[in-house]
């Protein structure tokens, strides 16, 4: 998860001036926060991809409309996130919808390891290296669509431009990926 910055503050300020850098730096900060509450809500990927684009397009639009009083900026865009994912929700029917495993929150590998605990980060450690195999398992193609997806943030649209593949090849390569991790990863999925 990620965590409010010293800069935080600064940074709204600046997108609020149009300062594409800071929005960048706000993505390159939040972003993987917001896209797992997206996914968490929408459970399909390739929507949690486009809305989370158009919640850093509401961020840039809307941050004239923040006010420090009523919270911090992580609160502000949490609260425009879930509003926008609980929106989504509302006006699609999610016919159909997969029930596949939630092993996105494997991928957080960045996230607060701060535990004072030992025993919990030798299990974290113990997942971690259990990732990083069933990483290494996958076909190179696999692995550098995963790796450039959850590790670099690229949407699927992206993967498909920056390797200059279809979108189609994209999606079919990713799902193989998922499921194969999925089932080597299954003891840590509850």
């Amino acid at each position: 998860m990620s965590m409010i910055t010293n800069n935080d503050l600064q940074l709204i300020k600046r997108i609020s001036e149009r300062d594409t850098e800071a929005l960048s730096e706000f993505y390159d900060l939040h972003s993987k926060y917001l896209y797992t509450i997206i996914y968490h809500i929408l459970r399909d990927e390739s929507e949690a991809e486009d809305l989370l684009q158009e919640v850093f397009l509401q961020i840039w639009e809307k941050t004239g409309s923040y006010d420090e009083n009523l919270g911090n900026p992580l609160a502000w865009i949490t609260r425009i996130t879930r509003n926008r994912s609980i929106d989504r929700l509302r006006s699609k029917s999610f016919k159909n919808r997969s029930s596949e495993t939630d092993i996105e929150r494997f991928f957080d590998l960045s996230s607060d390891n701060d535990s004072s605990a030992p025993d919990i980060n030798i299990i974290r450690n113990q997942e971690q290296k259990k990732i990083t195999e069933a990483l290494k398992s996958l076909s190179q193609n696999q692995r550098d669509l995963i790796e450039f997806a959850y590790f670099r943030g690229y949407s699927q649209t992206e993967l498909a431009e920056h390797f200059k593949i279809p979108l189609g090849t994209v999606k079919t390569r990713m799902r193989a990926a998922m499921i194969l991790l999925r089932d080597k990863l299954k003891y840590l999925v509850s």
